[in-house]
């Protein structure tokens, strides 16, 4: 896997282009939004995180998914539980990831930010392979954009308290964070 800050694209992952995204506002990228999602709900490898995210969920295929149809949502990036990734939108474009949301006073932060999501849920542990591809794209963001330091590195339920809750509980961000900071000095 290696991103290309020219096209905001990495090669050698599934690219899987979602059309619920558009053009960024001027100005840096400079927040990294971390998220959980399962579809149905605490069921993975079904690939139909991939089908919400291009608008093709066939709601007959499960209850949960006629509330969630008509959402036009999506993430730059899934990291599935075997460590698998796939690409929906480029990180220079703005994908709808985060909703309502505020970061240090700023609000909109599908404006700034890149949205990843881990297949899981908030209550499971989240895979060494997910940690490790994580840490991985973290640090190849980092380095394509600058302004994405390890403080500027949050949960979604951090930039939309009371209404998201993900990553959750489960997710060890000292684990990530103590990874990221080990990956500084090389």
């Amino acid at each position: 896997m290696q991103l290309d800050p020219a096209s905001g694209w990495c090669d050698g992952v599934r690219h899987c282009p979602s059309p619920n995204f558009n053009a960024r506002p001027e100005g840096e990228i400079s927040l990294l939004v971390i998220h959980n999602i399962s579809l149905p709900p605490a069921q993975f490898a079904t690939g139909k995180v991939q089908e919400f995210f291009q608008n093709r969920l066939d709601v007959t295929e499960h209850p949960y998914f006629a509330g969630i149809a008509d959402l036009r949502v999506s993430a730059h990036f899934l990291i599935e539980r075997d460590g698998a990734v796939t690409q929906f939108v480029s990180c220079l474009d703005r994908a709808w990831h985060a909703g309502v949301s505020c970061f240090e006073g700023r609000e909109t932060c599908n404006d700034f930010s890149i949205g990843i999501e881990l297949e899981g849920t908030d209550d499971l542990p989240f895979t060494d392979a997910q940690y490790a591809v994580l840490v991985d794209l973290t640090g190849q963001l980092q380095v394509a954009f600058r302004a994405i330091t390890v403080q500027r590195i949050c949960g979604h339920s951090d930039i939309a308290p009371g209404r998201k809750t993900d990553p959750g509980p489960a997710f060890d961000w000292a684990r990530y964070r103590a990874a990221l900071t080990e990956g500084e000095g090389q």
